[in-house]
């Protein structure tokens, strides 16, 4: 354990020093809530039960930090260490794949338990965010949408073989999650074709599973998107450990 903390104060440093993921997973989310809550205010959403656009939609915006830091921050992060020949100095170490990769995991959850903090925080406070679900039920929702998205960032970051096609693998899969799966463009909003594609995306299923939670709909509903997350991050999870290249 005494290795572990010191490895997570080292990275926590080293990750706030550089300022991406206070961007991308502290500021972005809480700019989504404001422009959704100047636009839309306390307007019902369409096939919105009575609820409001940001009623529907503060599941997906507290995903948007999750998938910044699984799915394009970790993958980076590895193959950086990768490409600078640290993870070749940690092999002859005892340090284990599992550890370096959990060090990782630890310090974007924390980035992305703040952001929800704080989205909670100001949608309530300046536009009337009402939570109608279950907080218990939503949190488990929320670690598990998070443990399957930081799954396939593990995946990518421990077998890409180098940090350009690291960058071009998370790209592609952060990208269209970011902006297809219902984390910024309101899904409601989309056409239905687009809709079906963004039903084929993983965290798609994840945000639906989160807007059941906050909107107190029955567990009934979600059963396959809780199939899908659970199938994802046992198998990214045991591909990342098992193919895991240390140079």
């Amino acid at each position: 354990m005494r290795v572990f903390r010191t490895m997570l104060k080292t990275e926590l440093k080293l990750s706030l020093r550089g300022m991406d993921m206070f961007i991308f997973a502290i500021c972005m989310p809480v700019v989504v809530t404001i422009i959704l809550g100047i636009i839309y205010g306390n307007k019902l959403a369409f096939h919105g039960a009575g609820y409001t656009f940001l009623e529907q939609s503060f599941g997906a915006i507290t995903t948007i930090a999750i998938c910044a830091g699984g799915v394009m921050g970790l993958p980076l992060v590895m193959s950086d260490y990768r490409h600078r020949k640290i993870l070749k100095r940690f092999k002859v170490t005892p340090i284990s794949p599992a550890m370096i990769l959990m060090v990782q995991v630890v310090i974007y959850a924390l980035y992305s338990i703040a952001s929800l903090i704080l989205v909670y925080t100001i949608a309530t406070i300046f536009f009337g965010f009402r939570f109608s679900g279950s907080w218990l039920q939503f949190l488990g929702f929320y670690f598990l949408v998070m443990a399957s998205m930081f799954s396939i960032g593990m995946m990518v970051g421990g077998i890409a073989p180098n940090i350009k096609i690291a960058g071009i693998m998370a790209s592609v899969l952060y990208f269209p999650m970011l902006i297809f799966s219902g984390a910024t463009l309101p899904y409601e909003i989309m056409p239905t074709a687009l809709q079906k594609f963004a039903n084929i995306l993983p965290l798609t299923q994840g945000i639906k599973l989160l807007k059941a939670a906050t909107l107190g709909l029955t567990i009934d509903s979600v059963i396959m998107p809780i199939i899908v997350m659970i199938a994802l991050g046992v198998i990214c999870t045991g591909v990342a450990l098992r193919f895991f290249k240390w140079e």
